[in-house]
């Protein structure tokens, strides 16, 4: 099993979720998250005053799936959360060594 966790722009939220929905992927969790890479930061206005936005609004996503399934998946993300422009996003990829539904007691592949 793996763990795909994906940084992506908030607006691209619901393409990724009908992307993996499509492939079979039904779950994931969402956190809005802040953060910064090679995109840095940028200046805004606010009431007249310039100030620096240091860490941006990103969202991470993390879906538990399959090892069969990781090609796919990161196909999916990769291609609905392309923008083409700069903070696009990162995909990582970690072993999941166990997993277990609380409700049933299934574990690993059949708990996903």
């Amino acid at each position: 099993m793996k763990l795909v966790i994906a940084v992506i722009k908030p607006f691209k939220l619901d393409e990724v979720r009908e992307a993996l929905t499509r492939i079979g992927v039904h779950g994931m969790t969402v956190t809005e998250v802040k953060g910064y890479g090679r995109q840095k930061g940028h200046m805004e206005i606010y009431r007249g005053a310039e100030y620096a936005v240091n860490f941006l609004p990103k969202l991470r996503i993390e879906v538990a799936i399959a090892s069969e399934q990781i090609d796919q998946v990161m196909d999916a993300i990769a291609a609905t959360a392309r923008t083409g422009q700069i903070g696009d996003g990162k995909i990582f990829v970690t072993q999941l060594e166990h997993a277990v539904r609380i409700r049933t007691g299934e574990t690993d592949v059949d708990a996903l």
